[in-house]
């Protein structure tokens, strides 16, 4: 489940839920009571482990050659 970071805009009250995607958002604010939370914008938080494409195809090594380069084409 994602987590999803919520602001009053009344109060400024800011807290993070644990909220499946089909779950309706929150909006009541717990600090002060009115309806006024909305969901942020935030960067997603997760690391890409072990060998795959992350590894191999973006390593930063040489570039493919045009294939007109490689044929003598002009």
């Amino acid at each position: 489940m994602p987590i999803y970071a919520y602001k009053c805009t009344n109060c400024g009250f800011e807290k993070d839920y644990l909220q499946k995607m089909s779950d309706k958002p929150i909006t009541k604010c717990p600090k002060c009571g009115q309806d006024t939370m909305k969901k942020e914008l935030s960067a997603p938080g997760f690391e890409l482990k072990g060998t795959g494409w992350a590894a191999t195809d973006f390593n930063g090594g040489p570039k493919a050659v045009p294939a007109a380069h490689v044929h003598g084409d002009k």
